[in-house]
C-alpha cells in the first residue's frame, strides 16, 4: 500500500481524522497560558561539528561507520542552524510560536566531557537564548539530546556509573551561565530511546548490542535523570521549571482477548512507557512485568539508589508519534513481545513506517496523568514525516497539516477531560538529520533544501500560524481545500 497519497489532490485515509477530535476548536479553547512551540535538537540541526572548539560526539563517530546511516549521511552540516539560527527564529516568531525548545551539545560546552569549559561554545548558546527572547520566544533548554562527548564514551559512557556525576557537573555549568534567562529545562531527551537503540539494538550511537550494557546504561540514565534535576535546582532561580522527557507509544494487543498477546502488551508497556517514569516517582522499576530487571538490581543497583532515582519534576515532556500493536514472541527474552509493523498490518503510515494514529497522544497523556503524583504534562514532541514536494515555491504538505490538526485536537480532548496538559511543541521546527534514517524523512514545519540551505515555510507551518492567530478548526479540510491555501 502507499505510504501516503501520491499527490496532494488524492483523498487522505480516515485515520487522519479521529472521530474523537472535539470539533470545532481554536487556540482560545486551550486557555491563555497554554504553550505553543516547536522543538529541535543540536546534532540534528546545528552542524558546525568542528567549529569554535567543539569536541567530537558519539554521533560524529557513529556516522563515520559505513552502513550505520542510510546513504552514509551525517550531521556535520545538517540544517546549519549554528550559523542560521536568527533566520530560523525569525520564521518561528512569524508563525506566532510562544516557545522554542532546543538542546545544548554537551561536547560544544565541554569538549572532553569534563574539565575545561569551551567558552566559545557557551557564548553561542548565550546568543541563542538572547535571540529567542528578542523575538518573544520563551526558550526551553534540553541538556542531553543524545550527543555524548566521545571522550566520555571512551571511558564507558552511559555504562559507567561515573556518568551520573559527569552529567550533574555539566548541568550546573550550563545552568550557571543561562539560568537567569531560561525559564524551563529538560534534563534528558527520551532515555528509553538513547539507551535502548544505542546499547541494546545497536542502531543508534554508540552502536552497542549487549543486554548488560543496556541494563547498566538504563540504571545510570535513571540516576542521572534525578541527579541532573537536583543539580539544576541547586543553582537555578526558584521560578525555573525543571522537567524531563519520555518517549511513549499507546500499546494494544495484536489479538485482543488473547492471553499471550495481552501479557506481552503489559511487558512491552513496562519497558517502553514505564521504565524511566516510575523510578522518578519512588515506585522503583517495573520488575514484576520485566523479571530481567532483577539482574540490573543485583549487578548495578547500590544501597540508596532507590532514593537517588526519585525527583519531584515540575513537568514531564510527553513525546508521542504513534501507537504500537504487540504480539507474543518467544524469541525476544527481555520482554517476550514483538511489535507488529504498520506496513504488515496494512494501515496508513508515515515515512518512518509509523502508523497514522493521532489518538495515541490522547491515550498517553491519559496514562501518564493517571499516576497520583504526576506533575504537569507538556507535549514536547509530536509530528509526522511525509514526502515533500516543492511546487512553485510552496510545499503543500496536506498529510502533515492534517496530522497536526488531529494531534492538537487530541490534546484538547485530554485537556477537556481534566488532564493537566499545558503545552504542545511540534516536532520539528525545520527538517533535519533524522538519526539512522539520514535526511530522507522530513518532519519540519519549515522545508530545508540541504544543498542551498534555503527555507520554505510549509503549508503545515502556515496552518500553525493561522491557528495561533485565532483561526478555528471547524473540520479537518479536504485535500482539495488544503491544496488551495
Amino acid at each position: 500500500m502507499l505510504k501516503l497519497p501520491p499527490s496532494y489532490l488524492e483523498p487522505l485515509p480516515a485515520a487522519f481524522f479521529p472521530a474523537s477530535t472535539p470539533l470545532p476548536f481554536s487556540r482560545a479553547d486551550f486557555g491563555p497560558d497554554f504553550q505553543w512551540g516547536a522543538s529541535a535538537a543540536a546534532y540534528q540541526t546545528e552542524g558546525a561539528w568542528q567549529q569554535q572548539g567543539k569536541g567530537a560526539s558519539i554521533w560524529d563517530d557513529f556516522t563515520r561507520r559505513k552502513g550505520t546511516i542510510r546513504r552514509n549521511e551525517h550531521g556535520r552540516v545538517a540544517a546549519d542552524f549554528y550559523n542560521r539560527y536568527e533566520t530560523d527564529l525569525d520564521l518561528a516568531a512569524g508563525m506566532g510560536l510562544t516557545d522554542f525548545r532546543f538542546s545544548v551539545a554537551w561536547p560544544r560546552v565541554l569538549p572532553e566531557g569534563t574539565g575545561a569549559v569551551n567558552r566559545r561554545g557557551l557564548d553561542y548558546y548565550d546568543r541563542l537564548v538572547d535571540a529567542c527572547l528578542e523575538r518573544d520566544l520563551r526558550p526551553m533548554l534540553t541538556l542531553y539530546h543524545w550527543d555524548l562527548p566521545s571522550a566520555l564514551q571512551a571511558r564507558g559512557g552511559w555504562a559507567n556509573r561515573n556518568i551520573v556525576n559527569w552529567f550533574a557537573d555539566y548541568a550546573q555549568i550550563v545552568a550557571r551561565r543561562l539560568g537567569d534567562r531560561v525559564p524551563q529545562w529538560c534534563v534528558l531527551n527520551e532515555p528509553m530511546v538513547f539507551v535502548g537503540a544505542g546499547h541494546l539494538l545497536g542502531i543508534h550511537a554508540p552502536g552497542r548490542r549487549h543486554l548488560g550494557a543496556f541494563l547498566a546504561a538504563a540504571h545510570h540514565a535513571t540516576l542521572a535523570q534525578a541527579e541532573g534535576g537536583r543539580a539544576l535546582r541547586a543553582v537555578l532561580p526558584a521560578t525555573a521549571q525543571i522537567g524531563t522527557t519520555f518517549s511513549c507509544s499507546h500499546l494494544t494487543p495484536h489479538r485482543p482477548g488473547n492471553a499471550l498477546d495481552e501479557a506481552a502488551t503489559r511487558r512491552a508497556d513496562a519497558l517502553l512507557n514505564r521504565l524511566f517514569v516510575e523510578p522518578t516517582l519512588g515506585l522503583g522499576y517495573p520488575v514484576a512485568e520485566l523479571p530481567a530487571l532483577r539482574w540490573l538490581l543485583d549487578r548495578y543497583h547500590k544501597p540508596g539508589d532507590e532514593q537517588r532515582m526519585t525527583f519531584d519534576f515540575d513537568f514531564w515532556g510527553v513525546q508521542n508519534y504513534t501507537r504500537e500493536v504487540v504480539k507474543f514472541s518467544p524469541w525476544l527474552p527481555l520482554q517476550w513481545a514483538a511489535l507488529v509493523p504498520a506496513r504488515q498490518r496494512g494501515v496508513p503510515h508515515t515515512d518512518m513506517g509509523w502508523e497514522v494514529f493521532p489518538e495515541s497522544l490522547y491515550q498517553m497523556l491519559k496514562q501518564f496523568a493517571a499516576y497520583s503524583n504526576a506533575p504537569r504534562l507538556l507535549v514536547t514532541e509530536s509530528g509526522s514525516a511525509f514526502q515533500d514536494v516543492v511546487l512553485d515555491g510552496r510545499v503543500h504538505d496536506v498529510a502533515r497539516r492534517a496530522y497536526l490538526q488531529a494531534a492538537t485536537g487530541q490534546v484538547l480532548r485530554a485537556k477537556q477531560e481534566g488532564i493537566n496538559v499545558g503545552g504542545y511543541f511540534a516536532w520539528s521546527l525545520t527538517d533535519n538529520f533524522e538519526w539512522a534514517e539520514g535526511y530522507g524523512p522530513r518532519f519540519g514545519l519549515i522545508h530545508v533544501d540541504y544543498e542551498t540551505q534555503e527555507r520554505i515555510v510549509k503549508d503545515s507551518g502556515r496552518w500553525y500560524r493561522d491557528f495561533l492567530g485565532g483561526a478555528t478548526v471547524a473540520a479537518v479540510p479536504t485535500t482539495e481545500q488544503a491544496a488551495h491555501l
